[in-house]
This record gives structure tokens, sequence and C-alpha cells, in this order.
């Protein structure tokens, strides 16, 4: 499953880091980060709960850039 959420992040080197940060969580198969339009796609693995993952990966974007917000 793959799911598109709107990103408030403040440089492209921060969405770059929000990128990498959020394919190395749990339950991401892949994702991609577009500084331009603001956006995070994320693809699920098979089985996995979108809700629960996505708020992993919130709060581990936010250990890195702690700024950023992905509106769930």
């Amino acid at each position: 499953m793959k799911k598109t959420y709107q990103i408030d992040v403040d440089c492209a080197n921060c969405a770059n880091l929000m990128e990498e940060t959020a394919k190395k969580t749990d339950g991401v198969k892949n994702c991609t980060v577009s500084f331009m339009t603001l956006k995070m796609k994320v693809e699920f693995q098979d089985g996995a709960d979108a809700s629960e993952v996505m708020e992993r990966v919130r709060a581990n974007c936010r250990k890195v850039e702690p700024d950023c917000e992905i509106y769930l």
C-alpha cells in the first residue's frame, strides 16, 4: 500500500534526512520526500498498519529534524 502525506520542512537537506530516516523505519518498504512539493510518499510493507508505522516515522524524523511536521 502507498500513501502520500503533506509535510512541513525547512530545507532540501532536511527533507533528505527525513527520507533516509523514514526508509529505515520498520514497516516502510520505500519512501520519497519532495522538498519542492512538500510531500512524503510512503510505501508500506505487506501487512503493516499504516497509522502505526507513520507514528514511528514521525517520531524518528523528529529525532533528526525537530522542526519537521508530517500531517497524518
